[in-house]
């Protein structure tokens, strides 16, 4: 067979004859710290194939894409990372034993007789990956915003007989939402929304030329006793059709087999995963532990070398377990800033490895904005992204990292200024609040 599975959250299985490629292969049960566990089965016969495959490609650095849980069932093949800024990943992979290899960046590399890649990265650590499979093209671009990768996508789909999408589409349940107010209400956004998912595949998959539709990168269920609130807010299958066009790119099911010598889709329909709820303290999570001395200096040397932050927000504080500990960044803005409450273990373990991305999009802790009205554009992506993997935090170290990617492609960051306001909006930031935007608020008590 020459072809590609769905599979998962955001496994895509490609063949040649024998398996080839796996895309963000997460297999093992939980991620973000038991928050997520996998809604529907992997079939057994993928799961061989992805044990078996040559290759295994992460996109970027989440747990539910690449899964350090599951990266032993994947030791027979070499693991492929986009050409990211700061190398972080690479270096911890090497450092644990893996063979990896970096791709090189807008540049196809054969994997097998009839199979090649090209792979994208961009400046929210995250890559877009084109799979060549004969005459087919898979654009799989998991959860990775635009950046201006469709203004080539585009062209380079102009060649082939079929072009299949694989992209994330959402109200928001992926993303961190346990935002509220100053005065404790959840703050609305996508989720809530629920715009047809449909049509919004079809228009992503007009910019990037793409004619076929699989949905992707999205099928998670919440698990934990303090995060299973959210699981009201994920799409049904039925909901990714909703809204679609007969005149648009075809939508296909979101678990499929397709045979590309022959074209044909064939669906998997795997069960859904028998539902659990599971109480925090089974990941080591305990409500009630406190805040160390420690803790609050590691909580300081985490994000005051954040020189970003320190243009826009006032103070951090953190509530775990009845302590309180609050960061001062800029007594000027005594009024803006942001309040987290999440157990000791998980917040410690995230400030500690660097990935604060997890404790977000578990949906566990709870985020109370002042003063402004979103964690995008100037918290998440400064901590998570930039500086967490991109080791650039202060300002010179941010103005370097930029340069690269705009040095890069030049003509991906001309088209990105031109949408700019675009991840807001997808996010359910309404335009024109992701700049300078402050609400009224109340003073926090800690400043």
């Amino acid at each position: 067979m020459i072809g590609f599975e769905t599979a998962g959250n955001a496994i895509c299985v490609v063949h040649d004859d024998a398996p080839i490629l796996t895309t963000d292969a997460w297999i093992s049960p939980h991620a973000y710290y038991g928050s997520w566990t996998h809604d529907y089965e992997i079939p057994g016969a993928v799961l061989e194939s992805i044990r078996r495959s040559r290759y295994h490609w992460f996109s970027h650095g989440h747990p539910d894409h690449l899964n350090v849980e599951s990266l032993p069932a994947l030791s027979a093949g070499r693991l492929l990372l986009s050409d990211h800024r700061g190398g972080r990943i690479l270096r911890d992979l090497r450092a644990a034993g893996f063979d990896v290899e970096v791709l090189p960046d807008r540049r196809w590399v054969q994997l097998s007789k009839r199979v090649a890649v090209c792979s994208m990265a961009n400046q929210n650590q995250d890559s877009i990956l084109l799979i060549r499979i004969g005459r087919h093209l898979v654009v799989n671009v998991n959860d990775s915003p635009d950046f201006g990768a469709s203004f080539h996508v585009r062209r380079i789909a102009r060649q082939f007989e079929r072009v299949y999408l694989l992209a994330l589409q959402s109200w928001g349940a992926v993303d961190m939402i346990n935002v509220h107010d100053p005065a404790g209400n959840r703050l609305p956004g996508a989720a809530e929304d629920r715009r047809p998912l449909g049509r919004q595949a079809q228009r992503r998959a007009a910019a990037y030329g793409a004619d076929r539709i699989i949905p992707f990168s999205g099928f998670h269920r919440y698990q934990r006793a303090d995060s299973a609130w959210a699981n009201g807010l994920l799409p049904t299958l039925a909901d990714y059709q909703a809204g679609a066009e007969a005149t648009g790119p075809q939508m296909l099911p979101a678990f499929v087999r397709v045979d590309c010598d022959r074209s044909v889709v064939e669906p998997l329909c795997p069960p859904r995963r028998p539902a659990a709820i599971v109480p925090a303290e089974s990941f080591g999570d305990v409500p009630t532990d406190p805040l160390t001395a420690q803790d609050r200096q590691a909580l300081d040397a985490y994000f005051l070398p954040h020189g970003h932050l320190r243009r826009r927000f006032g103070f951090l504080v953190f509530r775990v377990g009845g302590t309180e500990h609050g960061i001062r960044l800029d007594p000027a803005r005594p009024r803006t800033g942001i309040v987290f409450e999440a157990p000791r273990r998980s917040l410690m373990h995230a400030v500690m490895h660097r990935v604060f991305d997890d404790v977000l999009i578990g949906n566990y802790m709870k985020v109370t904005l002042h003063g402004v009205r979103s964690l995008y554009p100037d918290f998440t992506p400064y901590v998570a992204k930039f500086g967490d993997n991109g080791n650039a935090k202060r300002i010179d170290e941010l103005w370097r990292y930029f340069g690269h990617y705009i040095l890069r492609d030049p003509a991906a960051w001309i088209m990105r200024n031109l949408w700019s306001g675009t991840e807001q909006v997808m996010r359910g930031v309404p335009p024109g609040l992701h700049r300078g935007h402050r609400q009224k608020a109340q003073r926090c008590p800690y400043t």
